[in-house]
């Protein structure tokens, strides 16, 4: 998230690339990220996209060769940052995504659409940044914030929390929690990324 001149854009792999590697075809390689053999996420745009690291450690499961390239790639993308977008709104998550994709070009967005969602990305990527909606369907939002200041495997990320709720006090309770920021909907998404590379500079 900090725009430096070092700022590098984070790894990633189309589905076609993983088949190169792999020496298959591509839809061979869409069927097995289809099938969660191959860890990946999904742009804005919905094409599939892999990490190094969860190719290669696909790539040693299965026996397959894993060339230099791709070993140096998984070099180069340590450093990355990762941001987890958690809003139900899907029509706002993806706005917020294809956003911040274009202003913080060392960062990897990745979203969630609930908390049950949201939950199992932490465990998987411990995003630096979590942007979190308060007002999730079922779920308590400020339970969700002490649950991720709790839970050792979320690896702590810092809690960013957008919200339309305007319930008095909700403010100070967040940040009581730990909560780095809090923004009121509509969320004014300049502000939002400012807020976002301030955080990962300090720290």
């Amino acid at each position: 998230m900090n725009r430096n001149s070092n700022s590098k854009k984070p790894i990633v792999y189309s589905a076609m690339e993983v088949a190169r590697f792999c020496g298959v075809v591509n839809q061979t390689a869409i069927n097995w990220i289809k099938s969660k053999y191959i860890k990946a996420f999904q742009t804005p745009g919905g094409q599939y996209r892999v990490y190094p690291e969860d190719l290669v450690a696909f790539m040693k499961k299965k026996n397959i060769n894993v060339p230099e390239e791709l070993l140096l790639a998984c070099h180069k993308s340590e450093g990355k940052h990762t941001l987890l977008l958690v809003d139900d709104d899907r029509i706002w998550n993806d706005v917020m995504a294809k956003y911040l994709t274009l202003k913080l070009e060392d960062t990897a967005i990745i979203q969630a659409f609930d908390g049950f969602e949201a939950g199992a990305l932490m465990v998987e990527r411990h995003p630096d940044v979590v942007v979190l909606d308060l007002d999730l369907p079922g779920i308590d939002g400020i339970r969700i914030c002490k649950t991720i200041r709790e839970e050792n495997s979320f690896g702590k990320p810092a809690i960013v929390v957008t919200t339309a709720l305007e319930d008095e006090g909700l403010e100070q309770e967040c940040l009581e929690l730990g909560v780095s920021k809090f923004l009121k909907k509509p969320v004014n998404l300049p502000m939002l990324a400012e807020n976002l590379i301030a955080l990962n500079s300090n720290n």
